[in-house]
């Protein structure tokens, strides 16, 4: 694991006096560099025998990660690129950028066909036929050591082959993973589909629960109680840990002013969360448990070997180089009587997949800074940072911006997040201004180019 810039390591002064004496002077508790490096030596061996193990025990297991076979036409559209590991006796790497569509799913026994004698109630079952919640699609960059992961929202229209106009969601349900990465690959400009893994929100929560829980920030008290699913979602604003089980009820919970679009991004909020667990040096002690819940609960038509890849190359991935967008778009109204739909934006969309996914030329963002849309959201508590910043953006000739609602979690470090994927005008912006991390996101304001989540960095800058 990388450590934070900002923490610095005392140095080693090199000494002259004997060997005993230097011995009686060492520090109570602290050990010779000799033995930190037969710590460290024995810990790598543990994570690879770990990695090792766990992929042979999926190896020799007679589950497969595909549970549904595909034809010959369905098989040849994820194999347009042809391989993507490397044959060698280390550890799979990848050898070229890699797209996988993931879908989530959550089917209801009142969904199935020949559903179980009335329970009562709506009960999870584990399958991935039916609609699909989620949708992302994640781009695996070698090359320049960057995975970014587009959310696609479920309210998306498309045409589907065979059974005309209707949102995204229903690909999976009438033709599975091939029917919806063919939407999806149609929407994105014709973007290549590698492989697809589907899961449900049952392995959402085991797949949590072996990582060892989550900790993040949970914006808003969430309550909702639906009898009818069982679904009692009852979470509290503030940072916590939370274990599978919560963390589902934060994924499904929807009932706020942006509906599916706030869920999406929640998503974005608990993948970035589950990532910075995930790097975690301890967590891979874990693979074992983590390739066990995989085995039994995800449709893919990933190898072993290529998921190991996979999860080599995330687990080395730098919170940087970690980029999370949304399908550019905006409503199309709502109303009693009309149905929703998030309404593709195809500039924004060319743009992202040229800037993002090396496909297509879609140009760069107007980066003007009238032109730029931003919005202030403050985390700090105080007014005078609002006038400050304020001051701040004009003279640096910001003029197009506004407030947003506040940012109820406490931040140290102002973040400036690159709301539709333009990370040049972001760091144009952070150089302005002189403080805050880029993050590119779309958990800020969905109108803004730019959202600014004003930290403690503010109070603390000095200014004229």
């Amino acid at each position: 694991m990388v450590k934070p810039s900002h923490v610095k390591s005392k140095p080693v002064r090199p000494g002259t006096a004997p060997r005993k004496y230097r011995k009686k002077s060492r520090a109570p508790g602290k050990q010779s560099p000799r033995w930190v490096w037969i710590w460290l030596g024995l810990t790598g061996i543990g994570v690879v025998s770990a990695m090792a193990g766990a992929i042979l025990a999926i190896s020799l297991s007679a589950t497969p990660l595909r549970r549904v076979l595909l034809s010959s036409e369905d098989n040849a559209l994820f194999s347009q690129g042809g391989s993507i590991t490397s044959d060698s006796l280390s550890l799979p790497k990848l050898t070229r950028s890699v797209n996988v569509l993931i879908l989530g799913t959550k089917v209801l026994t009142g969904d199935l066909e020949n559903p179980p004698p009335d329970l009562g109630y709506q009960q999870v079952v584990d399958s991935v036929d039916g609609l699909s919640d989620t949708m992302i699609l994640v781009r695996f960059d070698p090359t320049h050591y960057k995975l970014t992961a587009l959310s696609i929202p479920r309210d998306t229209p498309v045409r589907l082959s065979g059974y005309g106009e209707m949102k995204i969601n229903a690909a999976n349900l009438h033709g599975g993973a091939p029917l919806t990465a063919r939407a999806v690959s149609q929407l994105l400009n014709g973007v290549p589909i590698d492989r697809y893994v589907r899961i449900n929100v049952q392995a959402v929560e085991k797949l949590i629960d072996a990582l060892g829980g989550v900790t993040l920030y949970v914006p808003n008290d969430m309550k909702y109680t639906d009898h009818s699913q069982h679904l009692y979602i009852d979470l509290k604003q503030g940072e916590q840990h939370l274990d599978g089980n919560k963390a589902t009820q934060f994924l499904r919970f929807r009932y706020d002013r942006f509906g599916d679009i706030g869920r999406v991004q929640r998503q974005q909020l608990l993948i970035r969360a589950v990532i910075e667990q995930a790097i975690r040096p301890q967590t891979l002690l874990k693979l074992p448990k983590i390739f066990n819940v995989i085995q039994e609960n995800i449709d893919t038509n990933l190898t072993v070997e290529e998921l190991a890849a996979l999860v080599g190359f995330a687990a080395n991935t730098k919170r940087d180089d970690v980029q999370m967008l949304m399908l550019p778009g905006a409503f199309n109204g709502t109303g009693e009587n009309a149905v929703s739909y998030w309404l593709p934006d195809e500039r924004g969309i060319r743009r992202i997949m040229s800037n993002h996914f090396e496909q297509g030329l879609g140009g760069v963002a107007d980066s003007t800074p009238e032109r730029v849309r931003i919005a202030i959201q403050n985390s700090t508590g105080s007014e005078g940072a609002i006038a400050a910043i304020q001051d701040s953006l004009r003279a640096q000739g910001y003029t197009n911006f506004f407030m947003s609602n506040n940012w109820n979690e406490p931040l140290e470090t102002t973040r400036i997040i690159a709301q539709k994927g333009d990370q040049g005008i972001a760091a144009q912006i952070q150089l302005a201004l002189g403080i805050g991390e880029v993050r590119v996101e779309s958990t800020g304001e969905l109108s803004s180019d730019i959202t600014i989540q004003l930290g403690r960095d503010w109070l603390q800058l000095d200014r004229p």
